[in-house]
């Protein structure tokens, strides 16, 4: 079996989710936030959060050696986010991301992680743009995307989206 580079910072141990995060999946894609800025991804049960694993994470990482990281507090090992970075269809540069439960927002754990995702974007898989993009009314993701060093770019649309994303890029 093929290993995947992991990483850590002080406080978090960051690794490519498995099929054996789906609880954790399954709560974190049905929490307020992640409903409200990305949007129901029609994962109704840990089965589903296990198929959606499968055909949406692991074909990334499979091929690119980098997709959805599950970010782990060290100090209980508790799972408290996610952050990775995507390939995805019609964004130029590749995708960071991040999403935290909200019992875990507000300690600084989001930027905690995307930074060092960011870094191994850069320094690990040659990544050479980077980009992210949000809701305009998500005020907390855009601080933290410019606290990453992106900078806004402009308004742009997503097949089958019917929200305007802001478009930031390295």
């Amino acid at each position: 079996m093929k290993t995947y580079k992991t990483f850590e910072t002080e406080r978090l141990f960051i690794r490519p989710t498995e099929e054996k995060d789906a609880a954790f999946i399954f709560e974190l894609l049905n929490s307020p936030k992640w409903l409200k800025h990305i949007g129901d991804r029609k994962v109704y049960s840990v089965a589903d959060a296990k198929n959606y694993i499968d055909i949406k994470m692991k074909p990334q990482l499979l091929s690119h050696g980098y997709s959805n990281n599950t970010v782990i507090r060290k100090s209980d090992g508790v799972k408290i986010g996610t952050c990775g970075l995507y390939d995805r269809e019609g964004l130029e540069g590749v995708d960071i991301g991040f999403a935290f439960l909200p019992a875990y927002e507000k300690h600084g754990y989001a930027y905690e992680s995307a930074a060092r995702v960011l870094k191994a974007g850069f320094e690990d898989f040659n990544i050479k743009k980077v980009c992210a993009i949000t809701l305009e009314v998500n005020g907390n993701s855009q601080n933290l995307i410019k606290k990453l060093g992106l900078k806004f770019v402009k308004m742009i649309k997503m097949d089958g989206d019917e929200e305007e994303l802001m478009y930031f890029s390295t």
